[in-house]
């Protein structure tokens, strides 16, 4: 039987096509929780949004180009794993929704079906999600369809038109909900696999001004969460699975009530084991912990912890829970926190990584 062997970390970035973009690093848990760089790729610009398939040796990126108008596009391209050393290499590029006009189309976000049939990108700036079909080596092949959002939300400047966020699929896989921050809604759509078409499902609206960003199921299906960039919230939901709606519960903040400067809010995560949630705030520079009462989906604030490190964009529980990775933009660093399974708590373990400009973090086991 194999066991897991190594476990590395893939950590998108903000960075020239010049310099490495996606670094490779590997995570010691007999050591606490170290951490070695071990390699990177370049040749892609901003890299920030990655998606591993550790079955199929298999790493996705986006990235973005520029137009022969100068507007900036997104792209999507896939990589081999190496599966001793992590290393990546470039197997396919497929270019995403085109430009039109002044507007860019570069993407934020990146998600893909577990039977590795579809990559979904999400569109900030271009208020669209796009689809693209994978063959059956995991390359990219070419954009199958594209849904324009319309629209906009409450607050003035952050939501003047669509900004969809994140895509995520359903448990099932029937449903892919889509976090659009502009619109303050949730919405859903169903993947035609024959036609490879994105089919609208329904919305689900959130309060004026939330501004949702990052979407996560728990773990045994039956509610969701979302954390709200704009307003620094956090709302649950019931999920009823047979008809792909939500159903809100409960919005909490996810800052201290004597908090008043700026923030904004990144990324959400659940414990393996569902008890515990778990926010990013960029400006208070912290990870919020809720409890969770998963009969209910109802949230009891546990405590709030310092990221040792400036605008944690993105966070990532390894497998297992053991481990909570931040990745701290301004600061350029990775920071290692263990994870209490009991209480939720996090302690800094001490270990970090200078790493730059890291957006998204995912730890990977790769077997033997």
């Amino acid at each position: 039987m194999n066991q897991p062997s190594k476990l590395f970390l893939y950590v998108g970035s903000y960075s020239g096509a010049d310099v490495n973009g996606i670094h490779v690093l590997q995570f010691e848990p007999e050591q606490g929780g170290a951490l070695t760089l071990l390699s990177g790729v370049k040749g892609v610009a901003n890299p920030t949004f990655i998606n591993v398939d550790e079955q199929r040796l298999r790493l996705y990126s986006i990235g973005e180009k520029v137009n022969g108008h100068g507007v900036k596009e997104g792209e999507v391209i896939a990589y081999s794993v190496e599966r001793e050393s992590g290393a990546l290499s470039e197997i396919s590029r497929t270019e995403t929704m085109l430009a039109e006009g002044a507007i860019a189309t570069t993407t934020c976000h990146i998600a893909r079906d577990s039977g590795s049939k579809f990559l979904v990108v999400a569109s900030y700036h271009g208020g669209q999600i796009g689809l693209i079909s994978l063959d059956a080596e995991g390359k990219t092949v070419r954009l199958t369809d594209f849904a324009v959002h319309s629209g906009r939300g409450a607050h003035p400047e952050r939501q003047d038109r669509p900004h969809p966020h994140s895509a995520t699929f359903s448990p099932d896989e029937r449903f892919l909900f889509v976090c659009d921050l502009g619109i303050d809604v949730i919405r859903a759509y169903r993947i035609h696999a024959e036609k490879e078409t994105l089919e609208l499902h329904g919305d689900t609206p959130l309060h004026p001004g939330a501004g949702p960003r990052h979407f996560a199921f728990h773990p045994d299906g039956r509610s969701a969460y979302v954390i709200n960039e704009v307003d620094s919230t956090i709302t649950s939901f019931t999920y009823d699975a047979a008809a792909g709606t939500l159903s809100p519960v409960v919005t909490v903040p996810t800052l201290p009530e004597d908090y008043t400067e700026e923030n904004t809010c990144a990324e959400i995560a659940l414990s393996p084991d569902g008890r515990y949630l778990y926010g990013s705030n960029r400006g208070h520079d912290s990870i919020v912990v809720y409890a969770v009462d998963p009969a209910t989906a109802r949230l009891t604030l546990v405590e709030h912890t310092f990221t040792h490190g400036g605008h944690p964009r993105h966070f990532a529980l390894t497998p297992g829970g053991d481990y909570l990775i931040a990745a701290n933009r301004d600061s350029n660093n990775l920071v290692v926190f263990t994870r209490d399974s009991a209480s939720g708590k996090l302690t800094f373990t001490g270990h970090e990584a200078q790493v730059p400009k890291p957006v998204c973090v995912k730890p990977v086991y790769l077997k033997a």
